[in-house]
């Protein structure tokens, strides 16, 4: 096994950052004989003719804790095997493919394999009701579904009718016993393919992935990434999570999302570097003895874990992590979905021997924008600095804490910490092509030149950047985002409900939580008894990720005069916050709901 360098890929950031531009670096990519990029044949074939064929890609943990080694020849012969099997069914060349996994072996044969073969993959989370899962597919315009009997059963048999487009159920785990209506074994399909295959030619304008991101209003965006973007997962894998030859990466991130696969799967395959795949749940034991036995070196995690790790798990003294497991291998870690608090950086160097490196990125921007990298100190509470390509600024805002656009034009504040929306130069390999369907979404995301991120930040002298909040309604939960409207409607959907709003309350662990303030009709009664109802009927709707922990009764929402529910206000109300400009308001007799409460995910 070759030992990773002990000098970080990146030791002098200004005189890279200097030198760096895109074109020259697409020579770190291989690319196909013939011309052209694909995602797939970075992370499995180039390693295969540069002679690494046997070099473990994937060290998968199973729930019961035996871990066992896919090469990368090995993943090569799975995913043809896959990908011969989707033109035997007759799936055409742009099609997309769903899957609806854990973290496996199959996961990445069915996203490898899809890749290679010019399908379209689209990840869901496997902790998504069924309505999530078929608003999603239905949007995406699912061919195919990769999934298990399990989740199959739970989240697809009820609603499988309604997403008409979709042809082929691939189950992963038949099982015994005749196959529910509808759906195929996948070992059979592996099994009666060939191994071998040639990657389908792809441009690198073709369309490669569709991620799923949630909005304020209106159905979940559908943001659109291509092929070429795979330079921009091998670049920010090297210079902002330090990976190289003879690393091995755990990404803990769940494959659904974006993190999960442009570093849970592209990145690090493409790179050549091993990574662990874990298909059990979190659990603070399991976790460090799978960074201590798999020898990690590079792991990239949530604030989130990192939070449950903190309350679970001793900081200094007796018993800390580094002096229960061995964790020498251990050299760089990261952290990744949202704001890292400063207590976490020092956690880290207390209870792992190592601070925790923010970094800063969106389902949109495909791939790291913002690092806090190797060779640098980290500074607690900092996103860090732009990555060598990208050019980031910070644009002054109007009224609504969005950045101001006159004549087409914006104005970049110079001077640090002064308080703006932190925009991207465009331009970068990664960037999202747009949003599926929604051509005006997309374009209202950029104005002269720039991409408005909506996240608010300051910059200070030095050129880090520190992160101040969202500027629209999106609750970010755990590193994951969940769009108001869409609970808001699954809980219009109850006959008891007439309105509802909802936000995010802050919370030690997840960030923050989803609570949801609800108006009754006239003929239904606010108590303990209906709340829970609720509770349950939004866990069954929109799975336990995304459904709101806590309900409120409320008489009467406020809202603004055009009717839409003023989520801002209720957020000021139920935090003690002023309540700012209430002149929009439909009326200003208010009252404060009858009742509240919550109840846990469990």
């Amino acid at each position: 096994m070759t030992v990773p360098s002990a000098s970080p890929v990146m030791r002098d950031y200004g005189s890279v950052r200097a030198g760096f531009d895109w074109r020259r670096a697409r020579a770190r990519l291989a690319g196909l004989p013939g011309g052209g990029v694909n995602m797939g044949y970075e992370a499995v074939d180039r390693h295969l003719l540069e002679g690494t064929g046997e070099h473990v890609a994937l060290r998968c943990v199973s729930r019961e804790g035996t871990a066992t080694s896919l090469t990368f020849a090995q993943l090569a012969d799975r995913s043809s095997r896959f990908a011969n099997a989707l033109g035997t069914l007759g799936v055409a060349r742009g099609e997309t493919v769903f899957t609806l996994l854990g973290r496996g072996a199959e996961l990445y044969a069915t996203v490898l394999g899809t890749l290679r073969a010019g399908r379209v993959l689209c990840p869901l989370f496997t902790a998504f009701g069924p309505e999530p899962v078929r608003l999603r597919m239905d949007l995406g315009g699912a061919r195919v579904l990769v999934t298990t009997r399990a989740l199959y059963d739970r989240k697809v048999a009820s609603i499988r009718a309604r997403v008409p487009r979709l042809r082929h159920v691939l189950l992963v785990d038949p099982g015994d016993g005749p196959l529910p209506d509808g759906t195929l074994s996948l070992p059979e399909l592996m099994a009666a393919s060939s191994p071998d295959f040639t990657v389908t030619a792809t441009d690198p304008e073709d369309l490669a992935l569709l991620h799923f991101t949630s909005g304020t209003t209106g159905s979940p965006k559908g943001a659109m990434h291509k092929h070429g973007a795979v330079l921009a997962h091998e670049v920010t894998a090297a210079y902002a999570l330090d990976l190289r030859e003879g690393d091995v990466f755990w990404c803990t991130a769940d494959p659904g999302w974006v993190t999960g696969m442009s570093y849970g799967i592209i990145g690090p395959l493409t790179l050549g570097v091993t990574t662990v795949v874990d298909a059990g749940d979190f659990d603070p034991g399991r976790w460090y003895t799978i960074l201590a036995e798999e020898k990690v070196t590079v792991w990239y995690t949530a604030p989130t874990a990192l939070r449950m790790l903190m309350r679970l798990t001793p900081r200094a003294g007796s018993g800390t992590p580094r002096e229960q497991y061995d964790l020498s291998a251990l050299r760089f870690v990261a952290s990744v979905g949202e704001p890292l608090a400063p207590e976490a950086v020092r956690w880290g160097q207390e209870a792992l021997g190592l601070p925790v490196h923010d970094t800063w990125w969106q389902t949109e921007t495909g791939a790291i924008m913002i690092a806090g990298f190797a060779a640098d100190p980290v500074r607690p509470g900092s996103m860090g600095r732009p990555v060598p390509g990208v050019e980031a600024a910070v644009l002054r805002c109007g009224d609504d804490d969005r950045a101001a656009v006159t004549n087409g034009h914006v104005r970049v504040v110079d001077a640090p910490g002064v308080r703006g929306e932190l925009a991207l130069r465009v331009g970068w390999p990664s960037m999202f092509c747009g949003y599926l369907h929604e051509q005006h979404r997309y374009e209202a995301c950029f104005a002269d030149g720039w991409y408005l991120t909506g996240d608010l930040v300051t910059r200070d002298a030095d050129g880090w950047y520190w992160f101040v909040g969202r500027s629209d309604d999106v609750i970010k939960s755990a590193g994951h985002l969940i769009g108001p409207f869409e609970v808001e409607s699954a809980l219009m959907e109850h006959p008891a409900v007439a309105e509802a709003g909802v936000i995010g309350r802050p919370d030690a662990v997840a960030g923050a939580i989803v609570k949801a303030f609800v108006a009754l009709r006239t003929d239904y009664t606010a108590g303990d008894e209906l709340r829970r109802e609720l509770l349950a009927f939004a866990r069954k709707r929109l799975g336990p990720a995304v459904a709101p922990r806590e309900i409120d009764f409320e008489s009467d929402l406020p809202r603004t005069r055009s009717g839409k529910v003023m989520r801002r206000l209720l957020r000021a109300r139920e935090l003690g916050l002023p309540e700012g400009d209430v002149s929009s308001l439909e009326t200003t007799g208010h009252a404060r709901g009858t009742s509240g409460g919550s109840e846990e995910q469990r």
